[in-house]
């Protein structure tokens, strides 16, 4: 398994920690860390990406809430919502991560912890944030 994937994966779970169990996503990450036994690299990038969405949350979500009107941030279940928060907080947030790179990403961890919908509503989501953001940049905003 990729380092970074492995990485993309504790901090899901940290973050869904923190939205079902309201554990502080800080100390989760650090006991799956620990758990996991990540090192190097892959821990540094964990610590990196759950600061990120911790940092930009709000900005995050209402990216979120602006491309899926439909589906207010707070209903989205806590598996979509998060992983749609990692994957942006990479590629739009920071450029941490090629955008393709990045929904691909996304979309495995949705088929692997979400419904069995929940890859197809991930890649939608992302391709149209994608989308949109291209055009801004081509607009020159």
């Amino acid at each position: 398994m990729a380092s970074r994937h492995l990485a993309r994966e504790v901090v899901l779970q940290a973050l869904y920690e923190m939205d079902v169990a309201g554990h502080d996503p800080r100390a989760a990450l650090e006991r799956l860390i620990r758990e996991m036994r990540l090192r190097g690299e892959p821990e540094a990038f964990a610590r990196l990406l759950l600061q990120g969405v911790l940092d930009r949350r709000r900005e995050i979500d209402a990216v979120i809430e602006k491309t899926a009107p439909a589906w207010p941030s707070e209903q989205l279940s806590p598996i979509d919502r998060n992983v749609l928060r990692i994957a942006i907080r990479e590629f739009l947030m920071d450029n941490l991560t090629p955008v393709g790179a990045a929904i691909n990403e996304a979309v495995e961890l949705a088929k692997k912890f979400g419904s069995e919908s929940s890859g197809r509503f991930v890649n939608g989501v992302l391709g149209s944030i994608s989308a949109t953001a291209k055009t801004a940049v081509q607009e020159g905003e």
